[in-house]
């Protein structure tokens, strides 16, 4: 990707001049940076190349996008902008158990979420099928046991 500049104007001495400046536009955040070579076209490609790989590590996972859906229809039933699951399933042409699922997620501890989304490997489907108990202390004891999946009494918190 670049700009090629010719300018139509003749210099002295007859001689015709263009210049290529490569260049790969990268979206960094909410805005667009032009990235430019520093001193050779092939450190300007791996520089673009790095900007390329920064940009996929940094990407909201699963997890993260659905915390944050889950706590979107929270917010609508709490402002009463909804009245039920079922209705957010039918405006978000959804399932209402996927919807139900989903917000599961909004009562989870502050503390487990934290853990949760710090687990490079962790997929969306492992946290919403488990069986997460209601009280805060359970779920910080539950993540603190790797792979303990057990069913929750019913504990008073």
């Amino acid at each position: 990707m670049g700009v090629q500049f010719a300018w139509n104007t003749q210099p002295a001495g007859g001689v015709r001049l263009e210049t290529f400046i490569p260049w790969r536009l990268v979206q960094r955040g909410s805005r667009k940076q032009i990235i430019t070579p520093l001193d050779s076209p092939q450190e300007f490609v791996s520089e673009a190349a790095r900007e390329w790989e920064a940009r996929a590590a940094g990407q909201d996972s699963a997890l993260l996008r659905a915390l944050g859906l889950a706590h979107h229809w929270q917010r609508i039933l709490d402002e009463e902008r909804a009245a039920s699951v079922a209705d957010i399933a039918s405006a978000e042409d959804m399932d209402v158990t996927q919807v139900r699922r989903v917000m599961r997620l909004t009562l989870l501890a502050p503390t487990v979420i934290e853990r949760l989304v710090g687990t490079p490997d962790i997929a969306l489907e492992q946290v919403i099928r488990r069986p997460w108990p209601s009280c805060w202390g359970d779920q910080i004891d539950s993540v603190a046991a790797p792979g303990n999946y057990r069913v929750f009494g019913n504990a008073a918190c």
